[in-house]
């Protein structure tokens, strides 16, 4: 029965909008499908074409594992702005997904031009598809629902156990019929969802129908044709590359699209800053969140190692075996989905805890203590690397432990930088500020990506200095960015809040006389 709440709810499932399951099972399956591709991405392209890959060395295969997961978080940019101005985020939604299933029918077609088409579409379906799925869960609700966090975290338990069922089943998939069987399974997962997106419409009652911020009629149209224009280019380029007409050094267009988003970033961050007309407190609160975007960018340069230079230790240097049965490459990776599940609850319970207690940590020393955490983890790496290359094969729990530590560093970091940027961005600039903040993430993918083309998997020596190398710039810089937040930018955050309180408390009281 419909239970409607003070909020305006209807409450059908375990007290929330009936809408919430709709969104839970298609982006479990659309992660089913990412990360059961992604996976499998560096593994299939250093693959000898023989065996059935394409042959390509580690170090292009890595820059363009970089270019392709960086392309993802920044084609998401676009994506939240088709929606607003628009189509919906219901229409962008089952688009970006039909684009998706394309994409991995495509890469499941077994030859090598297809490869790069299919990576194409899977970047812009998800563009679509990804920023206005997480968008719509926070439509379900109305502005001061008490429900809305705990919506979240059920959404974001969607998010890991698609991961896990993509490593588990496209892993397996790779190594017992063929990678292009894995790809076939990740475009069935797209459909799943698809299919229950479709089916479960009506559960979202309207929201995201339509475009939030619609244009003019002459200005739509001049919008679509400048869509057209930059689809056709994108479609220009891949053909013509494609065929051999003109070609590409990945590691060269890595290096120089890492500057570019970059420059973006400070170019953006900059304008709000200088010319936003802040005030003191605003520029504080700024100043704090541009520490968090430096944890955010350096954590994922390390993080996004798992799919490339770990993804092939885990493959040439890691003993698998467990009696006669070989563990998939790609099950090690569904490990960071598994222990972000499992650890979740009790991370939230330390920082309660912690602040009931001991004492409440603010968001910037939460991220530097999550990016110290993830540089440890580079620190049993490196063991481990230099017993591989003394020619030995090691233990799987090198791995587990090290996904172990990262998974913590991520729960530390990732969803506290994102409430940071709510909370700490100027009101009238969260939205841009968001955008700004997920550069971080494109930028951090594709440093991983650059990090990883040193690893030489003919020469297992440099192995070791690059794990060194990600753990002590991670903890050099974690360290700093964790004095700086404790001395300096802490009772920087904290005056925010205060103001931000304040400011809230007075609107209320303007809304009660009124």
């Amino acid at each position: 029965m419909n239970n409607p709440t003070s909020f305006g709810a209807s409450t059908d499932v375990f007290g929330h909008p009936r809408g919430l399951p709709t969104l839970f099972f298609t982006e479990m399956w659309e992660r089913m499908s990412y990360y059961g591709m992604r996976a499998l991405l560096v593994l299939f392209m250093t693959t000898a074409m023989q065996d059935g890959g394409l042959g390509i060395t580690a170090a292009n295969a890595a820059a363009i594992y970089g270019l392709y997961t960086g392309a993802v978080y920044f084609m998401g940019l676009s994506g939240g702005w088709v929606a607003d101005r628009l189509i919906g985020s219901q229409k962008a939604i089952w688009y970006g997904a039909i684009i998706i299933m394309c994409g991995h029918i495509v890469l499941a077609v077994p030859t090598d031009e297809s490869f790069f088409v299919g990576l194409v579409l899977v970047v812009l379906g998800t563009g679509l598809l990804k920023p206005n799925i997480s968008a719509l869960v926070g439509l379900l609700y109305k502005a001061g629902d008490p429900r809305r966090d705990a919506g979240y975290s059920i959404y974001y338990m969607g998010i890991n156990l698609g991961s896990v069922i993509g490593n588990l089943v496209c892993g397996y998939l790779a190594v017992s019929m063929g990678y292009h069987w894995a790809f076939g399974a990740a475009a069935v997962g797209m459909a799943l969802g698809l299919l229950y997106f479709r089916t479960k419409l009506d559960s979202l009652e309207g929201h995201g129908s339509e475009a939030s911020e619609p244009m003019t009629q002459s200005a739509e149209k001049k919008s679509w044709g400048v869509i057209a224009f930059i689809m056709a280019g994108i479609a220009t380029v891949t053909v013509l590359g494609i065929a051999g007409v003109i070609t590409f050094d990945p590691v060269t267009i890595a290096g120089y699209t890492a500057v570019i988003f970059t420059i973006i970033f400070f170019l953006y961050f900059g304008y709000i800053f200088f010319l936003g007309q802040l005030d003191e407190t605003e520029k504080k609160g700024m100043l704090a969140l541009f520490l968090i975007c430096v944890a955010s960018t350096l954590f994922w340069s390390g993080f996004e190692q798992a799919g490339s230079s770990m993804n092939l230790f885990a493959q040439d240097h890691t003993n698998r075996m467990i009696g006669s049965f070989e563990i998939p490459t790609a099950w090690f990776q569904g490990l960071n989905s598994v222990y972000i599940i499992v650890l979740s609850p009790f991370i939230a319970a330390l920082w309660i805890n912690l602040g009931k207690k001991v004492y409440n940590p603010t968001s910037g020393i939460k991220c530097a203590i999550g990016l110290l955490i993830m540089a440890s983890g580079f620190l049993v790496m490196f063991s481990a690397a230099t017993y591989a290359a003394q020619g030995m094969k090691v233990a799987p729990y090198w791995l587990v432990v090290t996904y172990f530590l990262h998974s913590v560093g991520e729960l530390c970091l990732s969803p506290i930088a994102l409430s940071a940027v709510s909370k700490l961005s100027p009101k009238r600039f969260a939205g841009q500020m968001m955008g700004v903040f997920v550069l971080t993430y494109s930028i951090g993918n594709i440093v991983a990506g650059l990090l990883a083309t040193g690893y030489d998997p003919k020469n297992v020596s440099t192995l070791p200095g690059l794990y060194y190398d990600i753990a002590t710039i991670s903890l050099i810089a974690g360290a700093v960015i964790l004095v700086l937040m404790i001395f300096v930018t802490q009772k920087w955050e904290k005056a925010v809040e205060t103001a931000t309180n304040d400011q809230s408390e007075q609107e209320a009281k303007a809304a009660t006389a009124s």
